[in-house]
Protein backbone atom coordinates (compact mmCIF):
# COMPACT_ATOMS: atom_id res chain seq x y z
CA UNK A 1 0.00 0.00 0.00
CA UNK A 2 1.14 3.48 -0.41
CA UNK A 3 1.29 5.80 2.57
CA UNK A 4 -1.03 6.94 4.25
CA UNK A 5 -2.69 9.61 2.75
CA UNK A 6 -3.38 12.97 5.27
CA UNK A 7 -6.60 14.66 4.94
CA UNK A 8 -7.68 17.71 6.36
CA UNK A 9 -9.40 17.28 9.80
CA UNK A 10 -13.06 18.82 9.79
CA UNK A 11 -16.18 17.86 7.89
CA UNK A 12 -15.74 15.64 4.68
CA UNK A 13 -16.73 17.67 1.61
CA UNK A 14 -17.94 14.99 0.00
CA UNK A 15 -20.48 11.88 1.24
CA UNK A 16 -20.61 8.55 -0.15
CA UNK A 17 -23.91 5.83 0.63
CA UNK A 18 -23.30 2.56 -0.78
CA UNK A 19 -22.81 -0.83 0.03
CA UNK A 20 -19.55 -2.80 1.85
CA UNK A 21 -19.09 -6.30 0.51
CA UNK A 22 -16.73 -9.07 0.43
CA UNK A 23 -16.36 -10.47 -3.13
CA UNK A 24 -15.22 -13.77 -4.44
CA UNK A 25 -14.29 -13.19 -8.30
CA UNK A 26 -12.89 -15.24 -11.14
CA UNK A 27 -11.79 -13.66 -14.31
CA UNK A 28 -9.56 -15.08 -17.33
CA UNK A 29 -6.83 -13.50 -15.03
CA UNK A 30 -7.49 -15.16 -11.96
CA UNK A 31 -9.67 -15.77 -8.54
CA UNK A 32 -9.79 -14.01 -5.68
CA UNK A 33 -11.95 -14.83 -2.24
CA UNK A 34 -13.90 -12.49 -0.40
CA UNK A 35 -12.06 -9.63 -1.90
CA UNK A 36 -12.83 -5.72 -0.15
CA UNK A 37 -15.62 -4.68 -2.47
CA UNK A 38 -18.75 -2.88 -2.81
CA UNK A 39 -20.23 0.34 -4.06
CA UNK A 40 -19.58 2.61 -1.35
CA UNK A 41 -15.62 1.09 -0.98
CA UNK A 42 -14.53 1.97 -4.70
CA UNK A 43 -16.07 5.17 -4.84
CA UNK A 44 -14.84 6.43 -1.23
CA UNK A 45 -11.25 4.92 -2.37
CA UNK A 46 -11.04 6.98 -5.81
CA UNK A 47 -12.36 10.43 -4.23
CA UNK A 48 -9.58 9.81 -1.54
CA UNK A 49 -7.27 11.14 -3.84
CA UNK A 50 -8.77 14.50 -4.45
CA UNK A 51 -10.61 15.33 -0.88
CA UNK A 52 -12.05 14.13 2.54
CA UNK A 53 -14.55 11.90 2.17
CA UNK A 54 -17.21 10.49 4.14
CA UNK A 55 -18.38 7.02 4.30
CA UNK A 56 -21.72 5.68 4.77
CA UNK A 57 -22.20 2.08 4.95
CA UNK A 58 -22.69 -1.15 6.86
CA UNK A 59 -20.92 -4.04 7.64
CA UNK A 60 -20.78 -7.55 10.24
CA UNK A 61 -19.05 -8.88 12.99
CA UNK A 62 -17.05 -10.86 10.66
CA UNK A 63 -15.72 -7.46 8.37
CA UNK A 64 -12.25 -8.36 8.49
CA UNK A 65 -9.83 -4.97 10.42
CA UNK A 66 -7.51 -4.93 7.65
CA UNK A 67 -10.14 -3.42 5.38
CA UNK A 68 -11.05 -1.39 7.58
CA UNK A 69 -7.47 -0.50 7.97
CA UNK A 70 -7.17 0.09 4.44
CA UNK A 71 -9.86 2.00 4.36
CA UNK A 72 -7.80 4.46 7.23
CA UNK A 73 -4.72 4.42 5.66
CA UNK A 74 -6.35 6.15 2.36
CA UNK A 75 -7.79 9.26 4.66
CA UNK A 76 -11.54 8.19 4.43
CA UNK A 77 -13.89 9.18 7.32
CA UNK A 78 -15.32 6.38 9.13
CA UNK A 79 -17.81 8.00 11.28
CA UNK A 80 -20.87 6.93 8.83
CA UNK A 81 -19.36 3.41 8.99
CA UNK A 82 -21.67 1.06 10.91
CA UNK A 83 -21.02 -2.53 12.64
CA UNK A 84 -24.40 -4.53 13.21
CA UNK A 85 -24.54 -8.23 14.66
CA UNK A 86 -25.00 -10.71 11.57
CA UNK A 87 -22.48 -11.68 8.47
CA UNK A 88 -21.05 -9.10 5.99
CA UNK A 89 -22.57 -8.58 2.69
CA UNK A 90 -21.02 -11.17 -0.04
CA UNK A 91 -21.34 -11.37 -3.90
CA UNK A 92 -18.93 -13.94 -5.95
CA UNK A 93 -19.34 -13.69 -9.83
CA UNK A 94 -17.37 -14.87 -12.94
CA UNK A 95 -16.21 -12.88 -16.03
CA UNK A 96 -15.85 -14.68 -19.65
CA UNK A 97 -12.66 -14.05 -21.46
CA UNK A 98 -13.87 -10.81 -23.08
CA UNK A 99 -14.82 -9.39 -19.70
CA UNK A 100 -18.26 -7.93 -20.88
CA UNK A 101 -20.51 -11.19 -19.88
CA UNK A 102 -20.32 -11.61 -16.29
CA UNK A 103 -22.45 -14.29 -14.66
CA UNK A 104 -23.65 -13.83 -10.76
CA UNK A 105 -23.12 -17.03 -8.83
CA UNK A 106 -24.26 -15.82 -5.47
CA UNK A 107 -25.64 -12.95 -3.42
CA UNK A 108 -25.82 -12.86 0.05
CA UNK A 109 -27.39 -9.54 1.49
CA UNK A 110 -26.66 -10.57 5.18
CA UNK A 111 -26.53 -7.02 7.10
CA UNK A 112 -26.89 -4.59 4.06
CA UNK A 113 -30.59 -6.12 3.92
CA UNK A 114 -31.50 -3.94 6.97
CA UNK A 115 -29.56 -0.90 6.17
CA UNK A 116 -31.09 2.25 7.21
CA UNK A 117 -28.60 4.76 6.68
CA UNK A 118 -28.17 7.75 9.29
CA UNK A 119 -26.49 10.31 8.38
CA UNK A 120 -23.54 11.79 11.03
CA UNK A 121 -24.38 15.50 12.02
CA UNK A 122 -21.21 16.62 10.43
CA UNK A 123 -22.30 14.66 7.59
CA UNK A 124 -25.62 16.33 6.75
CA UNK A 125 -23.22 19.58 5.55
CA UNK A 126 -21.35 18.22 2.73
CA UNK A 127 -21.76 19.88 -0.35
CA UNK A 128 -21.36 17.16 -2.66
CA UNK A 129 -22.97 13.82 -2.36
CA UNK A 130 -22.93 10.52 -4.02
CA UNK A 131 -26.08 8.29 -3.67
CA UNK A 132 -24.24 4.91 -4.85
CA UNK A 133 -26.38 2.18 -5.82
CA UNK A 134 -29.38 1.24 -3.41
CA UNK A 135 -33.03 0.91 -3.14
CA UNK A 136 -34.44 4.30 -4.24
CA UNK A 137 -36.41 4.90 -1.38
CA UNK A 138 -32.78 4.64 1.08
CA UNK A 139 -31.33 7.31 -1.62
CA UNK A 140 -34.29 9.24 -0.52
CA UNK A 141 -33.97 8.85 2.62
CA UNK A 142 -30.59 9.93 2.85
CA UNK A 143 -31.10 13.34 0.91
CA UNK A 144 -33.65 14.53 3.34
CA UNK A 145 -31.00 13.98 6.10
CA UNK A 146 -29.05 16.57 3.64
CA UNK A 147 -29.25 20.24 5.08
CA UNK A 148 -28.42 22.14 1.72
CA UNK A 149 -25.94 19.89 -0.71
CA UNK A 150 -24.68 21.92 -3.69
CA UNK A 151 -24.45 18.71 -6.11
CA UNK A 152 -25.88 15.51 -5.58
CA UNK A 153 -25.17 12.11 -8.19
CA UNK A 154 -27.24 9.08 -8.00
CA UNK A 155 -26.67 6.02 -9.57
CA UNK A 156 -29.42 2.72 -10.01
CA UNK A 157 -29.59 -0.35 -11.77
CA UNK A 158 -32.68 -2.42 -13.22
CA UNK A 159 -33.48 -3.81 -9.98
CA UNK A 160 -34.96 -0.80 -8.83
CA UNK A 161 -36.44 0.34 -12.29
CA UNK A 162 -38.53 -2.30 -12.65
CA UNK A 163 -39.51 -2.62 -9.04
CA UNK A 164 -39.10 0.44 -7.07
CA UNK A 165 -39.84 3.16 -9.98
CA UNK A 166 -42.24 5.76 -8.26
CA UNK A 167 -39.52 5.89 -6.32
CA UNK A 168 -36.70 6.66 -8.63
CA UNK A 169 -38.79 9.29 -10.34
CA UNK A 170 -39.59 10.81 -7.15
CA UNK A 171 -34.96 10.71 -6.74
CA UNK A 172 -34.63 11.73 -10.39
CA UNK A 173 -36.43 15.05 -9.86
CA UNK A 174 -33.88 15.96 -6.67
CA UNK A 175 -30.82 15.11 -8.81
CA UNK A 176 -27.90 17.14 -10.28
CA UNK A 177 -26.83 14.30 -12.18
CA UNK A 178 -28.30 11.16 -12.66
CA UNK A 179 -25.74 8.12 -14.10
CA UNK A 180 -26.69 4.89 -15.69
CA UNK A 181 -25.02 2.22 -18.09
CA UNK A 182 -26.84 2.03 -21.59
CA UNK A 183 -28.56 -0.81 -20.84
CA UNK A 184 -30.29 0.97 -17.89
CA UNK A 185 -31.12 3.90 -19.92
CA UNK A 186 -32.82 2.13 -22.59
CA UNK A 187 -34.89 0.11 -19.64
CA UNK A 188 -35.82 3.29 -17.76
CA UNK A 189 -37.23 5.38 -20.67
CA UNK A 190 -38.30 2.45 -23.71
CA UNK A 191 -35.62 4.35 -26.03
CA UNK A 192 -32.92 2.43 -27.99
CA UNK A 193 -31.01 5.24 -29.53
CA UNK A 194 -29.04 6.88 -26.10
CA UNK A 195 -29.61 11.17 -27.14
CA UNK A 196 -33.44 10.21 -27.19
CA UNK A 197 -32.81 8.26 -23.72
CA UNK A 198 -30.99 10.83 -22.77
CA UNK A 199 -33.66 13.37 -23.20
CA UNK A 200 -36.48 11.49 -21.69
CA UNK A 201 -34.30 11.05 -18.45
CA UNK A 202 -33.36 15.02 -18.59
CA UNK A 203 -37.15 15.13 -18.11
CA UNK A 204 -37.86 13.51 -15.06
CA UNK A 205 -36.14 16.26 -13.65
CA UNK A 206 -31.76 15.85 -13.42
CA UNK A 207 -29.79 18.53 -15.00
CA UNK A 208 -27.84 16.39 -16.34
CA UNK A 209 -27.51 12.49 -17.44
CA UNK A 210 -24.33 10.98 -17.45
CA UNK A 211 -24.33 7.35 -20.06
CA UNK A 212 -21.47 4.91 -18.94
CA UNK A 213 -20.48 2.58 -22.27
CA UNK A 214 -17.81 1.07 -20.03
CA UNK A 215 -14.80 0.47 -22.38
CA UNK A 216 -16.17 2.68 -24.70
CA UNK A 217 -16.32 5.77 -22.66
CA UNK A 218 -19.25 7.84 -21.19
CA UNK A 219 -21.47 10.47 -22.46
CA UNK A 220 -22.81 13.42 -20.80
CA UNK A 221 -25.99 14.87 -21.74
CA UNK A 222 -27.70 18.46 -20.59
CA UNK A 223 -30.45 20.02 -22.00
CA UNK A 224 -27.91 22.01 -24.26
CA UNK A 225 -25.06 20.18 -24.67
CA UNK A 226 -23.67 16.37 -25.60
CA UNK A 227 -19.97 15.62 -24.70
CA UNK A 228 -18.33 12.43 -25.37
CA UNK A 229 -15.59 10.85 -23.39
CA UNK A 230 -13.73 7.90 -24.94
CA UNK A 231 -11.94 5.78 -22.15
CA UNK A 232 -8.47 5.53 -21.55
CA UNK A 233 -7.03 2.93 -23.57
CA UNK A 234 -5.85 0.04 -21.83
CA UNK A 235 -3.94 -3.08 -22.88
CA UNK A 236 -5.42 -5.38 -20.52
CA UNK A 237 -8.34 -5.51 -17.69
CA UNK A 238 -7.60 -8.14 -15.23
CA UNK A 239 -11.21 -7.03 -13.09
CA UNK A 240 -13.69 -4.57 -14.12
CA UNK A 241 -15.45 -5.24 -10.74
CA UNK A 242 -16.49 -1.66 -9.53
CA UNK A 243 -15.01 0.36 -12.33
CA UNK A 244 -18.18 2.45 -12.62
CA UNK A 245 -17.99 3.23 -9.20
CA UNK A 246 -14.70 4.24 -9.18
CA UNK A 247 -15.55 6.67 -12.02
CA UNK A 248 -17.88 7.83 -10.56
CA UNK A 249 -15.89 8.47 -6.56
CA UNK A 250 -12.99 10.12 -8.91
CA UNK A 251 -15.59 12.37 -10.65
CA UNK A 252 -16.96 13.33 -7.78
CA UNK A 253 -13.58 13.43 -5.17
CA UNK A 254 -12.25 15.74 -7.67
CA UNK A 255 -15.42 17.90 -8.22
CA UNK A 256 -15.56 18.09 -4.01
CA UNK A 257 -11.88 18.86 -4.19
CA UNK A 258 -11.99 21.74 -6.65
CA UNK A 259 -15.53 23.32 -4.79
CA UNK A 260 -17.00 23.73 -7.98
CA UNK A 261 -19.93 22.04 -10.07
CA UNK A 262 -19.26 24.59 -12.93
CA UNK A 263 -19.92 22.44 -16.74
CA UNK A 264 -15.77 23.02 -17.10
CA UNK A 265 -14.83 21.16 -13.69
CA UNK A 266 -17.67 18.56 -14.30
CA UNK A 267 -15.75 17.79 -17.56
CA UNK A 268 -12.34 18.00 -15.91
CA UNK A 269 -14.10 15.26 -13.15
CA UNK A 270 -15.10 12.80 -16.25
CA UNK A 271 -11.36 12.98 -17.52
CA UNK A 272 -10.32 12.21 -14.04
CA UNK A 273 -13.09 9.57 -12.86
CA UNK A 274 -12.20 7.98 -16.16
CA UNK A 275 -8.57 7.82 -15.36
CA UNK A 276 -8.39 6.67 -11.91
CA UNK A 277 -10.81 3.76 -13.21
CA UNK A 278 -8.50 3.03 -15.87
CA UNK A 279 -6.03 2.41 -13.38
CA UNK A 280 -8.70 0.39 -10.84
CA UNK A 281 -9.04 -2.21 -13.60
CA UNK A 282 -5.74 -3.16 -14.17
CA UNK A 283 -5.60 -5.20 -10.79
CA UNK A 284 -8.19 -7.29 -8.39
CA UNK A 285 -10.81 -5.54 -6.66
CA UNK A 286 -8.97 -2.22 -5.35
CA UNK A 287 -5.57 -3.70 -5.12
CA UNK A 288 -4.26 -1.09 -7.63
CA UNK A 289 -6.58 1.71 -6.15
CA UNK A 290 -4.53 0.87 -2.99
CA UNK A 291 -0.91 1.35 -4.40
CA UNK A 292 -2.14 4.21 -6.59
CA UNK A 293 -0.09 7.42 -5.77
CA UNK A 294 -1.56 11.08 -6.59
CA UNK A 295 1.55 11.61 -9.21
CA UNK A 296 0.63 8.22 -11.22
CA UNK A 297 -3.10 9.53 -11.55
CA UNK A 298 -1.72 13.48 -12.81
CA UNK A 299 0.68 11.83 -15.18
CA UNK A 300 -1.99 9.80 -16.75
CA UNK A 301 -4.54 12.49 -17.22
CA UNK A 302 -1.94 14.53 -18.35
CA UNK A 303 -1.47 12.02 -21.48
CA UNK A 304 -4.97 11.20 -21.66
CA UNK A 305 -5.97 15.08 -22.13
CA UNK A 306 -2.73 14.90 -24.47
CA UNK A 307 -4.92 12.01 -27.06
CA UNK A 308 -8.38 13.95 -26.34
CA UNK A 309 -6.75 17.18 -28.20
CA UNK A 310 -4.55 15.18 -30.68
Amino acid sequence: MSPARVQPAGAPPLVVVGSIGLDTVETPYGRRAEMLGGSVSYACAAASFFTRVGMVGIVGHDFPQRHRMAFEELGIDLEGLRRAPGRTFRWSGVYARNMDERRTLKTELNVFAGFRPRLPPTYRQAPFLFLANIAPELQLHVLDQMECPRFVMADTMDLWIETERPALDALMARVDLMTLNESEARHLTGHHALPRAARAVLELGPARVLIKKGEHGAILFSRDRIRLMPAYPLESVCDPTGAGDTFAGGLMGRLAGEGSASAAALWRAMLTGNTVASFGVEGFGLERLLTLTRDEIDARVQFFRAMLRA
